[in-house]
């Protein structure tokens, strides 16, 4: 059974910086891409950035240039950086890895739990 397990939300200032991270743990083949979503509030869940097994990463326009996706694949473990925050970046952070793992052997889907992060004005 794979868990994604999510640490590093919190309440931050407006202009502070929050390090997200989440690691994949249990017995797998291989994990695809890995990446970090968002729910505000009243909104739908978004994307918020994505990083291929090579490392290739993908932003929404958003967070562009404030938010580092980064991962370690030794550690099974994905993070996310994010400065100069705002108050609009307030939201339920979610983990999200395509991981190959018995017993099917094929890509699938695993979603953390989430980790809230607060931007005070």
């Amino acid at each position: 059974q794979v868990q994604l397990v999510e640490s590093g939300g919190g309440l931050v200032q407006a202009g502070g910086s929050l390090r997200l991270s989440c690691a994949a743990i249990g017995s797998m083949l291989s994990i695809n891409a890995m990446g970090w979503y968002r729910q505000a509030p009243g909104k739908q869940r978004e994307l918020v950035a994505t990083i291929t097994s090579g490392g290739m990463p993908n932003y929404t326009d958003s967070v562009k240039g404030r938010f580092t996706i980064s991962r370690d694949n030794a550690k099974n473990t994905v993070y996310l950086q994010m400065n100069s925050l705002k108050p609009e970046d307030t939201a339920v952070y979610y983990c999200k890895s395509v991981v190959v793992a018995p017993p099917y052997y094929r890509a699938m889907d695993y979603w953390g739990k989430g980790t809230l992060v607060t931007v005070s004005s």
